[in-house]
C-alpha cells in the first residue's frame, strides 16, 4: 500500500527544513533543583540557538500533553458557560489577571473577532471559576506553577549560555505570578473557533488576519496616565481607530493582517500550541517571513527585547506575527495556545552593561557601537516596568502615521 502524504505534509515550515533548534530538556525542566549538568548543556545549546535564531523548540520539558490538553479542556467549559457567569471573571481595567471575550466589533462589518482568553497574572486562585467549574483553579493554578518552574529552569540555562552566575536571573524574576505590582509575567490561555466559509469570499478579508500576539494593536488615542499599566499588549483583536474602525495593514498579496510584525516586550516567551497555527518568524538578519510549523508537544521559546537589551543584541528579539493559514483544513478546526511571558521583577534594573561581553576584546568598535545605541535608552530607562511602559509608548507614537 502507498502511503499519501496528509495535507499538513505539503507545509513548508522551518520546522520541515530542520532550520528550527530543537533541545531536549531531558524530562527536568520543571523540577525544582534540576540536574546541572542538563542545565549547563541546555545553556549552550540555547547560546547557540537564540544567538543564531532567536528561537528554539523545547522537548520532554516536563510538562505533559495531558496537563496542557485539560487546561484547553478547562478553557473550552468555560467558554461555554452562560454570558452572564463569564461576566463575573472579566479582567479589570489596568488588571492583566481575568478573562478577555471575544470582541464584539465585526471586522469589515462581517467577520467577527475570534479568540477567548484567560489571563493568569497570580496564583492566587481566588478569581479562577471553581465554582461552576470544578477542579478548573486547581489544575490551572499547578499549571501556571509548571511553566513558572519552566521559566526559572529557562533564566539558569540562560545564564550559564551567557558565562555569568547561575542565580543572576533567578533573582531578577523572583516575583513572577506575584501580580502586576511586583511583576509583568503572565499566563495566557487563548481558543480561537473554527473558521466556516459558508459563502465563497464571505471570511476572504480575514485571512491573514494576526491571531497570536504579544504587542497590543495600535490606537491614536493610547492612555499614557502614569498609574495605568498597559493591557495585555496582544489585545489586538479589541481596539478601534479614532473613528471605530479597526487598525489593520495590508501584505503585498493583499492579505489583511491585523497588527503590525513586533516582538515581545519581555525577557522571554513560552508558548504552546495544540496545532498549526500560523506563527511566522523574521529569522535575524532576514526580511522574509517564514512559518515556524508545529511540533506536537513541544514549546518554542523566544527571545524578548529585555533579554535583547542585557545581552546587547547578541540574543536578537524575535520578530514575529501569525496569519489565518490558508489551508482549509485548518482554518475549519479550533485552535488552542497557551503562552507565558517571562517579565524582570518591576524595580529590576535593566542595563545593556549588567552582562559581561566576550567579544569585546575582538572587538572594540562594535562594542563601542553598542553602547552607544544603548546609551539614550539606559538614561531613559530604570527599571523593567518602566522600560514596558516605554516601549509601550513608542509603539503607539512610532506607528500614528503608518
Amino acid at each position: 500500500m502507498i502511503k499519501t502524504k496528509s495535507s499538513d505534509d505539503k507545509l513548508d515550515t522551518l520546522l520541515s527544513r530542520s532550520v528550527v533548534p530543537i533541545i531536549d530538556l531531558a524530562h527536568c525542566g520543571i523540577e525544582e533543583v534540576p540536574v546541572k549538568s542538563v542545565v549547563n548543556r541546555v545553556g549552550h545549546q540555547l547560546k547557540k540557538a537564540l544567538s543564531e535564531k532567536g528561537m528554539a523548540l523545547l522537548v520532554n520539558h516536563g510538562i505533559s500533553d495531558e496537563k496542557l490538553k485539560t487546561a484547553w479542556d478547562h478553557l473550552d467549559d468555560f467558554v461555554d458557560l452562560p454570558p452572564d457567569v463569564r461576566q463575573h471573571y472579566i479582567r479589570a481595567d489596568g488588571d492583566k489577571h481575568g478573562y478577555v471575550s471575544r470582541g464584539q466589533q465585526r471586522f469589515d462589518g462581517k467577520a467577527p473577532e475570534l479568540r477567548h482568553a484567560f489571563n493568569i497574572s497570580t496564583l492566587n486562585a481566588q478569581n479562577l471559576p471553581e465554582e461552576p467549574l470544578p477542579g478548573f483553579a486547581d489544575h490551572i493554578s499547578t499549571l501556571a506553577t509548571d511553566f513558572k518552574a519552566l521559566a526559572s529552569f529557562i533564566l539558569q540555562a540562560l545564564a550559564v549560555s551567557l558565562d555569568i552566575p547561575h542565580t543572576f536571573f533567578l533573582e531578577k524574576h523572583s516575583h513572577m505570578l506575584s501580580g502586576d505590582h511586583d511583576n509583568m509575567s503572565s499566563l495566557r490561555m487563548l481558543y480561537y473557533p473554527p473558521i466556516v466559509d459558508d459563502e465563497p469570499g464571505q471570511n476572504d478579508v480575514i485571512k491573514g488576519r494576526c491571531q497570536y500576539s504579544y504587542q497590543r494593536c495600535l490606537s491614536n488615542q493610547p492612555d499614557f496616565r502614569p498609574e495605568h499599566n498597559p493591557r495585555d499588549e496582544d489585545d489586538l483583536n479589541e481596539v478601534d481607530g479614532p473613528n471605530g474602525q479597526l487598525f489593520e495593514h495590508k501584505l503585498g498579496s493583499g492579505a489583511v493582517i491585523q497588527c503590525p510584525p513586533h516582538v515581545d516586550y519581555g525577557t522571554f516567551t513560552l508558548l504552546s500550541q495544540d496545532s498549526e497555527g500560523g506563527l511566522e518568524v523574521k529569522l535575524p538578519g532576514s526580511e522574509k517571513w517564514h512559518r515556524v510549523g508545529h511540533l506536537p508537544g513541544s514549546i518554542l521559546v523566544n527571545v524578548g527585547e529585555i533579554l535583547n537589551i542585557w545581552t546587547q543584541e547578541r540574543y536578537p528579539a524575535l520578530q514575529h506575527r501569525v496569519v489565518i493559514p490558508e489551508q482549509e483544513h485548518i482554518r475549519a478546526r479550533g485552535r488552542h495556545s497557551i503562552a507565558f511571558f517571562c517579565h524582570p521583577d518591576n524595580i529590576t534594573m535593566i542595563s545593556p552593561n549588567d552582562l559581561p561581553n566576550p567579544d569585546a576584546a575582538q572587538d572594540k568598535a562594535c562594542l563601542k557601537q553598542r553602547k552607544k545605541s544603548f546609551k539614550a535608552a539606559k538614561e531613559r530607562v530604570y527599571n523593567a516596568y518602566q522600560l514596558i511602559q516605554k516601549k509601550f509608548r513608542d509603539t503607539y507614537s512610532n506607528n500614528n502615521h503608518s
